[in-house]
């Protein structure tokens, strides 16, 4: 049950646009809130909103340097997710193939 409740706040963190740029910044490197705020048309307060969900959902983490909080990219938060639609990765895989199968039959019967 937890392992769901974990994905669902994971797939709920991805599925907003602004926070999606933050991972996608983060990705290359780590940043303030301040530098991540630069990079989004919201206020500062709406940034600090993403960061936390971000958080909370295992996305990122952040570390104290000063004055200033520095987050960064926790990855195996994104690999939980990968091995999670792996299943449904392969049954599409699987009915693609049967897809490709079927036409190919088709034009052979044609010929």
């Amino acid at each position: 049950m937890r392992y769901i409740r974990v994905m669902d706040a994971v797939l709920q963190a991805l599925a907003d646009p602004s926070r999606r740029v933050v991972l996608g910044i983060l990705r290359d490197h780590e940043a303030t809130a301040g530098e991540l705020a630069e990079a989004l048309p919201i206020a500062r307060p709406g940034v600090s909103r993403h960061l936390r969900v971000l958080r909370e959902a295992g996305l990122v983490d952040v570390r104290q340097d000063a004055q200033r909080r520095i987050y960064r990219l926790r990855p195996e938060a994104l690999v939980d997710l990968d091995d999670w639609l792996e299943e449904y990765r392969d049954l599409w895989v699987q009915r693609l193939d049967s897809l490709h199968t079927e036409i190919a039959r088709g034009k052979k019967d044609r010929t």
